[in-house]
């Protein structure tokens, strides 16, 4: 199969990278716009009264401290998804920043200018107006036009919460291997900030001109992106669906629903994270999830049915290089004392201590370790140390612990485990490039994204998990000089789901029903 080149792949993709370009902006120039208005004004503020200078500095510097994905989590149950929270989030991170420089270049003015203004009638009024803004304004703007750069690298997050943006194609070309998609997405926002700090530098040279005008740019520019983004972000469709960044661009995934069912639900793109709740609360009417996530059940989430099977076995296990078994001998024996212990009603009953009732990784694994027999205190060895890996959803966090517990209590390998790390290209290039010794894959995501099977190829998958578990090992081997160990006896595979209902009330059973519906919109 012909390797795409990124030009390629943008000229392929082009009306949606322009659209996530447009929201990108959007999210940038709302939030800064909006930190502008607020930040400029309390700068001036803590300048005259410089009491308040200290806690309200001090107080946008801890709310810049906290990490973004956090904020936006914060958000998230007060104003729900899309782009509310993100720029909510973005006008927080830039108000450091501005308030700062506005409060700098105030209280730098020098004060033989201010008492000769006052000498010749001026009041405070017109003094702030007329002498000391202008005088500050080089000090005003440079500190916005940090804030600019700032917004448009973490208007990337964006995308975690459904409000688009170029974060789209930089997280789902993370999670599905795709160099050409990260980069579709990583190139115009470094460009994006570029352009944005030398412009608003060219501004800063202008100086008091600019100020004389912000009173009408300031609105105008609101106005203009503000429709803008609208136009690119709303949906008039009745049912809302939301699917990750992976689900995105994968064959067993939207480009398969596209392709199989001819269904295009025009999602918007959403974290994993919080698209079970997002569902669950109505803010989403459709999903792509996991197949044996503990929040289906919490939700009262309905699986629609596969019908026409896009969806292959999905079975877990862990997979880590051959030289790397060969270097811990008693290795492969521990990690195989797992398999065949579960099932999808197991897993998923793990998954829902995990999700809904927030009991701790380390308490699910030795609980399920004791009740299985398995479970032995901590040896405390020092033959070597084996590193364990995990992407970033409570599954795997789970089963990193117990392979953790396992290690050290059948082994005299100390462990060190290096969770959430994010998709799988981040963890399958964490294990090539030996950061880590193993971590938990599944089938389906091995032959689909790992392996890139060609179009041919993928007419052939097979939908035995046997066998498609031992295509997958064996050109793993060949590939990459990685072995899978035994399935764990689990298929959690891709679904999309509904609130059960609504589900029933459109009577919507399958994804071919979901498809009927679509046609009579």
């Amino acid at each position: 199969m012909t390797q795409q080149s990124l030009w390629q792949f943008i000229m392929e993709q082009h009306e949606k990278l322009l659209t996530q370009i447009i929201q990108h902006l959007g999210l940038t120039f709302l939030s800064l716009l909006l930190a502008i208005v607020i930040g400029v004004p309390l700068g001036i503020l803590i300048a005259r009264k410089k009491k308040l200078s200290t806690p309200v500095l001090g107080m946008a510097g801890v709310l810049q401290t906290i990490p973004s994905i956090a904020l936006l989590g914060f958000m998230i149950p007060i104003f729900g998804i899309g782009a509310k929270p993100a720029i909510i989030a973005l006008l927080i991170y830039a108000l450091l920043p501005i308030i700062r420089n506005t409060y700098t270049g105030i209280t730098t003015v020098s004060p033989i200018v201010a008492e000769a203004a006052k000498a010749l009638g001026m009041n405070k009024s017109q003094l702030l107006f007329k002498v000391e803004f202008p005088l500050a304004m080089p000090v005003i703007i440079a500190g916005i036009r940090t804030a600019a750069v700032i917004n448009v690298g973490v208007a990337t997050l964006a995308s975690f919460v459904a409000a688009g943006g170029l974060g789209e194609f930089i997280f789902g070309g993370i999670s599905l291997n795709n160099t050409n998609m990260i980069l579709s997405g990583a190139i115009p926002a470094a460009l994006m900030a570029v352009m944005l700090d030398q412009t608003i530098a060219v501004l800063q040279k202008s100086g008091y001109r600019i100020f004389q005008n912000l009173k009408y740019i300031i609105p105008a520019s609101l106005i203009m992106v503000g429709v803008v983004y609208g136009v690119t972000s709303i949906s008039h469709q009745k049912i809302t669906a939301g699917f990750t960044p992976e689900f995105m661009g994968r064959q067993d995934g939207d480009l398969g629903l596209r392709s199989v069912y001819e269904l295009n639900v025009n999602p918007v793109v959403v974290s994993d994270a919080i698209m079970y709740k997002a569902a669950y609360e109505e803010e989403l009417d459709l999903i792509s999830g996991y197949s044996t996530d503990g929040r289906i059940k919490a939700f009262d989430l309905y699986v629609l049915e596969d019908d026409k099977k896009i969806f292959p076995p999905y079975y877990a296990a862990p997979i880590i290089k051959s030289k790397t078994l060969e270097k811990f001998p008693k290795l492969e024996e521990t990690l195989n004392l797992l398999a065949g212990k579960f099932n999808d009603s197991i897993m998923t009953d793990l998954n829902y201590k995990s999700d809904y009732l927030n009991q701790t990784p380390e308490k699910i694994a030795k609980d399920f370790l004791i009740k299985n027999k398995l479970y032995k205190k901590s040896n405390r060895g020092n033959a070597g140390t084996v590193r364990i890996g995990s992407k970033i959803f409570g599954e795997q966090y789970v089963l990193a612990e117990m392979y953790k517990m396992l290690i050290e209590g059948y082994t005299n390998y100390r462990v060190q485990t290096k969770t959430g790390l994010g998709g799988t290209k981040i963890c399958f290039d964490a294990l090539m490039n030996d950061a880590i010794d193993f971590y938990p894959e599944y089938t389906g995501t091995g032959w689909l994204v790992l392996l890139k099977p060609s179009n041919g190829d993928l007419k052939r998958v097979t939908k035995s998990p046997e066998e498609t578990y031992q295509y997958v090992n064996s050109e793993f081997q060949k590939q990459y000089g990685i072995q899978w160990m035994k399935p764990l006896g689990f298929n959690n595979s891709y679904a999309l789901m509904m609130r059960r209902k609504h589900a029933v009330e459109l009577q919507i059973k399958s994804i071919s029903d979901l498809k009927k519906y679509f046609d009579k919109e």
